[in-house]
């Protein structure tokens, strides 16, 4: 974490929605180095019992399997809790377009669920997980928090439902939420197998093997790749924010830097030649471009950087050396 004074969370409780998955692991490992007890609750559906491996026999983590979906398991989840960190989630663009039902229902419903519990329990911190996909068909870049366009998907739709449910929530109730807009998160643990894996650990692992990765269009698409440790960082701040004009908002979670995709396979190839000099004979495949995909997108971290204090340490360049690493030694 890069935040100069890291928050004290030392005797809180915190509930970690889809904690076994990517993101929701590497806060609960945050947390708990922070003095946190954590809760974590998941369905693994998608998240993994080997990303809690390292916190299972620490007295301070607690397991709960359960279903967002499932009203009474959220009531249960959120008992006792001060804050709750609300990641899970049916990720995945294609995912929403095969299986719309089911990414309402967890996305939306299951968030409806969790934000109602937390209302119920009087929870001080409710944090929850937003996308740079409810920017839609919104052309300008950077992209600004109050600027979005129509959704290009039902994934994209379920995301901005989140923040108009957490609206109405406010201005009916007066409960607090922050929602984070992710951009394009990567970093170690992620999953890079299954047909809805993001594109950085699919890449990396391809140029692992010396396959060639597919790259959907001509490979001009680009994207404000974050790296986990800022995407961490910002949900610490968000947790522990108090000042009113902080809250009830959303904020672009990003680097503020665009990539190309071809520009992202020539950077995961020059990491992996310090491993295997072969790689720089694989080259990218090109496929059809992808239904919902957006062309563009970059981010304004203005509104985080002044209200939140946010302030990512870490660039594209710094998180794929350190991502490619991981996987390097964990993948082979």
């Amino acid at each position: 974490m890069q935040a100069s004074t890291p928050p004290n969370f030392a005797g809180k409780c915190i509930l970690v929605t889809g904690g076994a998955g990517f993101i929701g692991s590497h806060l609960i490992e945050n947390m708990l180095a922070l003095g946190a007890y954590v809760r974590c609750l998941d369905n693994f559906s998608t998240g993994k019992q080997e990303n809690l491996q390292f916190f299972k026999t620490n007295p301070n983590f607690q397991l709960l399997e359960g279903d967002i979906r499932d009203f009474e398991v959220c009531k249960e989840a959120v008992k006792d809790c001060d804050a709750v960190s609300h990641q899970a989630a049916l990720g995945s663009v294609p995912r929403s377009l095969n299986d719309p039902i089911s990414s309402h229902a967890v996305n939306v419903s299951g968030f409806l669920n969790m934000l109602e519990a937390s209302r119920l329990e009087q929870v001080k911190h409710f944090v929850y997980a937003a996308s740079s996909a409810t920017y839609g068909d919104a052309n300008a870049l950077p992209k600004i928090e109050s600027e979005i366009g129509e959704p290009l998907s039902p994934y994209a739709a379920t995301k901005l439902f989140n923040e108009i449910y957490a609206g109405v929530y406010f201005k009916n109730y007066g409960f607090n939420t922050i929602g984070l807009r992710y951009f394009n998160v990567f970093g170690p643990r992620q999953d890079p197998e299954g047909a809805y894996a993001a594109v950085i650990p699919k890449f990396i692992s391809s140029l692992m093997e010396c396959e060639s990765p597919v790259i959907n269009g001509d490979g001009s698409f680009s994207r404000d790749y974050t790296y986990i440790e800022n995407v961490v960082q910002a949900n610490l701040l968000a947790l522990t924010a108090t000042k009113k004009r902080s809250l009830n908002e959303v904020y672009n979670i990003a680097y503020g830097e665009q990539t190309t995709l071809l520009e992202l396979v020539r950077e995961i190839k020059e990491r992996l030649l310090n491993y295997n000099q072969k790689v720089s004979e694989v080259e990218p495949i090109f496929g059809p471009e992808r239904k919902g995909d957006v062309p563009h997108s970059l981010a304004s971290i203005t509104k985080a950087r002044h209200l939140l204090g946010y302030d990512p340490g870490y660039d594209l360049k710094t998180g794929l050396t350190e991502t490619v690493e991981w996987y390097y030694k964990n993948l082979n």
